[in-house]
């Protein structure tokens, strides 16, 4: 069965004329309809009633997302050259009709020529297309699983889901009623969530500069989604990872390492992991059922069921930089640093009294969140929030929910449940957009209110009663590995705007390249090069055999922002002629004023000397 499906602000259609023998007896009339959800429809050979029942429920969740409840099934055979014969098709009609009792439901008539004007509405969701066949509609029923997965992944394709959009000014709007004319990133976001879609057609450009700056690659020896770092890319990877330690540190985190596997007969696992919604890689060993960790939850949760906690310690905050996590992703969601199998992340877990400090506790960490993006070099305009929440949980909490979306100071798009389906009762997230439209959640945090019992994990309140904390789960960049996907998809954002792609220089593998302009300059440029390097500055030596043009074009090749040529000028100088790429300009500075300058744009940023040879003649040739 094909479907194209539309939401409309009006159809209005006219039977002209039978078009097949079997057509419906009708007296030709003119029907408009308006706010309506038309569904074109073709039945195929083989479609039965297992794939009409499949269809039927696919339309009616897309139709509670976007708050519509009118229906109209429009037979469409255009949309197929395969089609099952007429009265199969009309019983099928007629059967989808039925079971949408619930809607106000019609279809226009079948087997006729008819002349139809149709206005559709322009939000994200207006238009989809599905294909349901036997196939797809048997494995629904789950006869294909053969490795074990949790009841919430499984479920989760089946959530009733409403999407709406929340204003800094309060206003919840449907996402159909929704002007995303300012927008366009947040309705990107909208119908990449709504639909649900992670595969990738084609890789995403960061792919090609990852490899090309010597960063990262897939490893053939491997499972698929697991990556290999060169030396350039481990060092911006430890930056990161030690600049986000040590500002969860400074807000407060306490520091721990958990196992990376667990077995998954513990009774605490068992029930988590079908609240959690990950497929999982999972080992045999000595009779024991294990895992690779999914997350750093249960390791921290576990850790949390040994202390003895009084009111007064609370907020108290566990936190751990993951390497690795470990999910099982679908092979066609792979690509590049986007979405991996084993990842590096950052998690934070905070410990709460009840609700209400829970929610104070959020909003710092929503704070810190945004802080650390920036400092990373992922800028507020990069990126789009989500929250997603209970319906209960929203009536009661909504001037704290509205706060923070005014904190971010832009529409934001909601997913409400009637039900809590997860442990979470509110979850935010920042997405990155990226330049293929895909969607990928950078900070995030929830409020868990299941599995501090879950855990056993417990604290004395102030009238000396035992209770159980709200939990909350923040990562306050999400993965290091995404971090690096972001930097380079923005980079190739700036190549195709004329833009020269730079990383922040604190995480630049080179931060000032030197050049002898030849041999006899060799001393010198080492001398100056010890001296940039005692101030804090990673700083390597072109001493090759080549040209001196072709030594700058591979300084600018590999994005190095300084590079300095020296030749009898310069080493007569008393200053240092200074070639910045950025402005691409050639300045004159004294070595302190150069030393300020680069300190100034790292100030409060970690530091590590070069991952490679100082010198580019002793480096192997990496071919990529």
């Amino acid at each position: 069965m094909r479907i194209l499906q539309l939401h409309c602000d009006s159809i209005e259609y006219t039977p002209t004329k039978k078009e097949i023998k079997s057509a419906e007896d009708i007296t030709p009339e003119t029907k408009k309809l308006e706010e309506v959800v038309v569904a074109f429809i073709a039945i195929e050979q083989g479609d039965d009633s297992s794939v009409a029942q499949n269809a039927i429920s696919q339309i009616k969740n897309s139709m509670q997302k976007i708050g519509c409840k009118k229906l109209l099934l429009y037979p469409y055979a255009h949309l197929s050259s395969n089609l099952a014969s007429p009265i199969t098709a009309l019983a099928l009609i007629k059967e989808m009709e039925s079971s949408a009792s619930d809607l106000e439901v019609s279809h226009s008539p079948f087997g006729w020529t008819k002349s139809y004007q149709v206005k559709v509405k322009g939000h994200p969701l207006a238009e989809s297309s599905k294909v349901i066949t036997k196939e797809n509609t048997d494995k629904k029923g789950g006869s294909e699983e053969k490795e074990m997965t949790s009841e919430a992944l499984k479920g989760e394709s089946k959530i009733t889901s409403y999407w709406k959009i929340l204003s800094p000014d309060g206003t919840l709007d449907n996402i159909g009623d929704f002007n995303f004319s300012n927008y366009k990133k947040l309705e990107v976001l909208a119908k990449y969530e709504s639909a649900k879609k992670r595969a990738v057609d084609e890789p995403p450009p960061h792919v090609a500069l990852m490899k090309k700056m010597a960063i990262a690659d897939y490893e053939p020896a491997s499972d698929s989604g697991n990556m290999r770092f060169f030396p350039n890319g481990r060092l911006i990877k430890s930056l990161i990872e030690r600049y986000v330690t040590d500002r969860v540190k400074e807000y407060g985190g306490y520091e721990v390492e958990t196992p990376i596997m667990y077995d998954s007969h513990h009774p605490s696992m068992v029930s988590y992991f079908n609240r959690f919604p990950a497929r999982q890689y999972n080992i045999d060993s000595e009779g024991k059922k294990l895992f690779l960790r999914f997350a750093a939850c249960f390791g921290q949760f576990l850790m949390a069921n040994d202390y003895q906690m009084s009111h007064k310690n609370l907020p108290y905050r566990l936190y751990e930089l993951t390497r690795y996590s470990f999910r099982r992703e679908q092979s066609g969601e792979l690509v590049g640093l986007r979405r991996l199998r084993a990842f590096t992340m950052p998690d934070c877990h905070a410990f709460c009294k009840d609700i209400e400090q829970s929610i104070q506790e959020i909003k710092i960490r929503f704070d810190l969140s945004r802080d650390v993006l920036k400092e990373l070099g992922i800028e507020r305009s990069d990126y789009e929030m989500a929250i997603r929440f209970t319906e209960d949980f929203y009536n009661e909490n909504k001037s704290s929910i509205e706060e923070i979306v005014k904190k971010h100071g832009r529409p934001v798009l909601v997913e409400m449940w009637r039900e809590q389906f997860f442990y979470f009762v509110l979850k935010w997230e920042f997405n990155f957009i990226d330049n293929f439209g895909k969607a990928s959640a950078l900070s995030t945090d929830q409020i868990d209110v299941e599995n501090g019992e879950r855990y056993g994990i417990k604290f004395v309140d102030e009238n000396n009663a035992s209770k159980h904390p709200i939990i909350l789960h923040n990562s306050p960049s999400g993965a290091i590995e995404r971090i690096i996907y972001v930097l380079l998809e923005k980079a190739a954002q700036d190549i195709v705007e004329g833009r020269k792609p730079q990383f922040p220089l604190w995480l630049a593998p080179t931060q000032v390249r030197v050049i002898p302009l030849t041999e006899e300059f060799s001393k010198i440029c080492d001398t100056l090069a010890d001296n940039l390097s005692s101030n804090n500055i990673r700083v390597d030596i072109d001493d090759r055999n080549e040209s001196v043009g072709k030594r700058i074009r591979d300084s600018e090749k590999e994005w190095i922002r300084y590079t300095l040529v020296i030749g009898e000028k310069e080493a007569n100088s008393k200053n240092l002629s200074i070639r910045d790429r950025q402005s691409g300009d050639v300045r004159e500075l004294t070595f302190d004023d150069f030393i300020n300058e680069a300190s100034a744009q790292t100030k409060g940023k970690p530091f590590t000397g070069l991952n490679l040879p100082k010198y580019l003649s002793q480096r192997p040739q990496l071919m990529v």
